[in-house]
C-alpha cells in the first residue's frame, strides 16, 4: 500500500490516494492559458464528458477550446472503476416506472450507443487502452429478493437488451453466490486515462485546443466571457462538464446529491480470473436513498498479475458519520467482501474514493442549462459515468447543431419528474442537505488544537466555524470552514485528507484549495484560533 502525502493542489487528481490509473500512465499536460481566446464552443472539464463532447464537436467542424484546472483526467474520470455498460445502476424497471417504456428504451439505446462509440473511437483513433468487450452479471444482495431480477429481466427485454437469467454459481470468477443472476452481454471496460490521453490527442489533431492547469471562473459568463487564469475566453456556446456544475448556484443542486464511493484493488495471478463485470443489486436496508452496491472488474497489470478492482460502501459526501463508520474504515468492509467472493485476491495494492452525483429521478442531465440558451451541462452521472459522458458527446453535438435527437427529453436538465418515488427521494435528500446547517451549533471536533494529530484536521469554534489543518511538521493552518458555494460547514475527510461539503459536494484540499465544484473559490485563510 502506498504511503500517501496529503494532496495540496489537486493538479493530478482530486484526492490524496493515487489510483491504479494515475499510477500506470502519464496524464497529458498542455499549455496553460496565457492569452485571450475566442472560439465557437468552450468546454470546461477534461474528463470523459468534456473530451468526448469536444471531440464530437470538432468532428462536426466546430472550433472548440477545452479548459481544465488540472491535468487530463484529474477529476472523477481518473477515480472511476470504468465499467462501460448499458446495465444501469438505476434499474430499467425503475426507469420505466418514472419515464414510461419510451423513456426506458431511450435510456437503453443511448447507453448502448455510447459503448459502440467508445469502441469506434478506439478503432478509428488507434487508442491502445485495454478496451475489451465482455459480459456483465447482476446478482442479488443478501437483503434483496429474486423479484428484483425477474422485473429487470422483463424490463431489459422490453428495451431491447438481451439479458439471460443464469444460476449465480455459473458466473465466472466469483464464489459464494447462490440463486439467480442476470447476464448482460456485450458490455465493456478499458483503462480510462489511456483512453482520455488518446482522445485528447485525437481532438488536438482535429484542430482543437486544450489548456490544462487553467481554472475557469463562470461568474463572468453573464458578461459574455469566461475568466480563466486572468484571461478571457469568449465562446458562442459553453459546455460545463465538471461532474457537479460550477455555473449553477442552486437549481441543479436540488436535483441531485453527491455521494462518495470507495475502491480497493488487489493483485491476482495472471489469468486466474476470467474477465467479466460483476454487480450486486444493492443494500435494501441502507440509510441512504441511493442504495450502495458492490461492483467488481479485472484489469491487465503486468506479466505476472492482473488487478481485481472492487468498489462500493457509498455514503453521502461529508456524512459518513451517519453510519458511524469513518471514511478510512470503509476499505476493510470492501476487503472482507472481496475475499469472501474472490479467494484469488492477493495483496491490496491501491485504494481510493471518488465522487458521483446521484439524480433524484435516476437519469442524468445532458442539455441546456435551465434558463440559459447558450450554456449546456453534463452532470448526474450516477454510477454510469463512462457511458453517460460518452453519450453526452452525441447529444450535445446534435443540440448545438440544431439537430433533433430522440434522447433530448429524457436527459433534459430542466425536466421535473413528479412520480412518487422521485418526490420521496427529493424530500429525503433535501432534508439531509438542510439538516447540515445545524453544524453551526455543534461543538468543536476537539477541545484543544493539540489533539489534532500531524497530517490531520478538525472543525473548531461555535458558531463561527474554522477548519484547522496541522501539517506533518506540526504547524497549524486555518481556513474558514464555511463552503463558499452555499454556506454549509465543511467536514474533514481523514481518508483523502480533504475538507468536504456535506450539502452539495464541494471539496477542498488540506490547504483549502478547491478541487471539486460547485464551489468556484478556495476556503479563505483565517487566523489560527487561540489554543
Amino acid at each position: 500500500m502506498e504511503n500517501n502525502k496529503p494532496n495540496t493542489d489537486g493538479v493530478q487528481t482530486s484526492g490524496t490516494h493515487k489510483t491504479c490509473w494515475t499510477e500506470t500512465v502519464q496524464q497529458r499536460a498542455f499549455q496553460k492559458l496565457s492569452e485571450d481566446v475566442k472560439c465557437e464552443v468552450a468546454v470546461i472539464g477534461a474528463g470523459i464528458s468534456g473530451l468526448t463532447v469536444a471531440y464530437c464537436l470538432a468532428k462536426a467542424g466546430k472550433q472548440v477550446v477545452v479548459l481544465e484546472d488540472g491535468l487530463i483526467g484529474s477529476g472523477e474520470t481518473g477515480r472511476t472503476t470504468a465499467h462501460i455498460v448499458n446495465a444501469l445502476d438505476d434499474f430499467y424497471s425503475e426507469i420505466e416506472s418514472l419515464f414510461g417504456e419510451e423513456g426506458a428504451r431511450h435510456a437503453a439505446e443511448s447507453h448502448t450507443a455510447a459503448i459502440n462509440l467508445v469502441e469506434k473511437i478506439v478503432i478509428d483513433e488507434h487508442i491502445d487502452c485495454d478496451f475489451k468487450r465482455l459480459d456483465g452479471y447482476l446478482f442479488l444482495h443478501p437483503s434483496d429478493e429474486p423479484q428484483t431480477l425477474d422485473d429487470e429481466l422483463e424490463a431489459t427485454h422490453k428495451v431491447g437488451i438481451h439479458t439471460v437469467m443464469v444460476e449465480g454459481g455459473s458466473m465466472p470468477g466469483i464464489s459464494g453466490v447462490s440463486g439467480p443472476a442476470l447476464k448482460y452481454p456485450q458490455q465493456a471496460q478499458f483503462h480510462p486515462l489511456k483512453y482520455l490521453n488518446g482522445l485528447a490527442d485525437a481532438f488536438v489533431r482535429l484542430g482543437g485546443k486544450i489548456y490544462t492547469q487553467t481554472h475557469a471562473n463562470t461568474k463572468t459568463m453573464k458578461d459574455g466571457y469566461i475568466e480563466a487564469n486572468g484571461y478571457k475566453v469568449q465562446p458562442e456556446y459553453t459546455v460545463v462538464a465538471t461532474n457537479s456544475p460550477i455555473n449553477d448556484w442552486a437549481t441543479m443542486h436540488t436535483k441531485q446529491s453527491p455521494y462518495r464511493t470507495y475502491v480497493i484493488v488487489a493483485k491476482v495471478p495472471k489469468g486466474a480470473i476470467e474477465p467479466a463485470l460483476w454487480w450486486d443489486t444493492g443494500d435494501q436496508n441502507s440509510v441512504w436513498p441511493t442504495m450502495p452496491y458492490n461492483y467488481v472488474r479485472t484489469q491487465p497489470y503486468n506479466d505476472q498479475y492482473d488487478l481485481l478492482i472492487h468498489g462500493g460502501a457509498d455514503h453521502k459526501t461529508g456524512q459518513a458519520n451517519k453510519e458511524e463508520e469513518l471514511e478510512e474504515d470503509r476499505y476493510q468492509r470492501l476487503e472482507t467482501w472481496l475475499r469472501q467472493h474472490f479467494p484469488q485476491a492477493g495483496e491490496i495494492v491501491y485504494r481510493w474514493s471518488g465522487q458521483v452525483m446521484e439524480p433524484v429521478d435516476d437519469m442524468g442531465f445532458i442539455g441546456k442549462n435551465p434558463g440559459d440558451d447558450k450554456v449546456y451541462i453534463v452532470t448526474g452521472d450516477s454510477g454510469n459515468g463512462m457511458t453517460h459522458g460518452t453519450l453526452a458527446g452525441i447529444l450535445i453535438t446534435d443540440l448545438i447543431n440544431g439537430k433533433e435527437n430522440p434522447w433530448a427529453k429524457l436527459y433534459d436538465p430542466g425536466r421535473i419528474t413528479l412520480k412518487m418515488q422521485s418526490v420521496k427521494t427529493f424530500i429525503e435528500e433535501q432534508y439531509s442537505t438542510l439538516s447540515q446547517y445545524v453544524d453551526f451549533l455543534l461543538p468543536s471536533d476537539v477541545e484543544s488544537l493539540q489533539q489534532i494529530k500531524p497530517g490531520e484536521a478538525a472543525i473548531v469554534g461555535r458558531p463561527k466555524k474554522v477548519a484547522v489543518y496541522r501539517d506533518e511538521a506540526g504547524a497549524y493552518h486555518a481556513y474558514t470552514a464555511v463552503c463558499p458555494h452555499m454556506g454549509c460547514v465543511v467536514q474533514w475527510n481523514n481518508d483523502e485528507k480533504s475538507f468536504d461539503c456535506p450539502c452539495h459536494g464541494s471539496r477542498f484540499t488540506c490547504e483549502g484549495k478547491v478541487v471539486n465544484g460547485p464551489a468556484l473559490s478556495d476556503l479563505e485563510p483565517v487566523k489560527v484560533p487561540e489554543q
